[in-house]
């Protein structure tokens, strides 16, 4: 059987060409749609801007091009690091194996929603994380955790009851829960989640914030605005930023409690 050789004009990356700062690209230049490629130039062109990488997945977005790395200096672009902060994946393992599972999941399906809210929808008040077994360790200081909600940005105040009742809950677009299996048949749980509602809130005043900056006055696109190092407008930012992070993290973790998953069946 022959094998097929990748030759030197096949191998990733491939620079972008027409970019200012290094742009390296893991997908084909002609298999980009235009407009990203444009607006992956116009990021590289940002002076602020030390290198951008971009993904097999990218297309356009807004401002920031969607499956895309930029590496600044000195400045932080909210638009780029986008609304859905602290997005991420998490897997548990089930002591359930592919045999156990029924033909027909709509049930389990069911089940899952029922104890994890999905798209607008948010628990009665905030989960017993006693009760969840996760007031301790890793995620000890819920306390702590929610004094520092009055140090958040004065325009998100009104929306802690809401934060407190969508911790635990998925959210909707992109956002998913799915059974799948190993190579031995074991049966994981994986969820993919952020930081809800309060997260793109707090985004977008920050990114409103940033694009009525005089240094953002003059740039291609607003919607590439930044902050600048040692200025209080970074300094609010970054603060509003890890305490939304840390939200995320801990949302994923009410979400695969092992006594949250009890309630369906599937816990460890």
């Amino acid at each position: 059987m022959d094998t097929l050789q990748m030759t030197e004009t096949d191998a990733l990356p491939v620079r972008l060409p027409g970019a200012a700062a290094e742009t390296l690209m893991w997908a084909r230049v002609e298999d980009v749609e235009q407009q990203a490629l444009d607006q992956l130039r116009n990021i590289s062109r940002l002076p602020w801007v030390h290198g951008v990488r971009v993904m097999p997945d990218v297309h356009l977005g807004k401002g920031a091009t969607v499956g895309s790395v930029v590496a600044m200096r000195n400045a932080v672009s909210p638009a780029a690091v986008g609304v859905d902060i602290g997005c991420g994946m998490q897997a548990v393992r089930t002591s359930l194996r592919t045999a156990d599972l029924p033909d027909d999941l709509r049930a389990l399906r069911l089940a899952v929603e029922e104890a994890i809210p999905v798209g607008f929808s948010a628990h009665k008040s905030m989960p017993d994380v006693r009760r969840l077994k996760l007031n301790h360790g890793q995620y000890a200081g819920w306390d702590r955790f929610w004094k520092r909600f009055a140090a958040l940005h004065d325009d998100v105040q009104d929306r802690e009851k809401r934060a407190k009742q969508q911790m635990g809950s998925l959210g909707g677009g992109k956002h998913f829960i799915e059974l799948t299996s190993d190579d031995d048949g074991q049966v994981w749980l994986m969820l993919h989640s952020g930081s809800r509602n309060i997260g793109k809130e707090i985004a977008e005043r920050h990114i409103y914030k940033a694009k009525g900056l005089e240094h953002n006055l003059g740039l291609p696109d607003r919607d590439l605005a930044v902050f600048l190092s040692d200025t209080a407008e970074m300094d609010a930012y970054l603060s509003d930023l890890y305490w939304a992070q840390e939200y995320a993290s801990r949302n994923r973790a009410v979400m695969k409690a092992p006594h949250s998953l009890d309630f369906v069946g599937i816990g460890n």
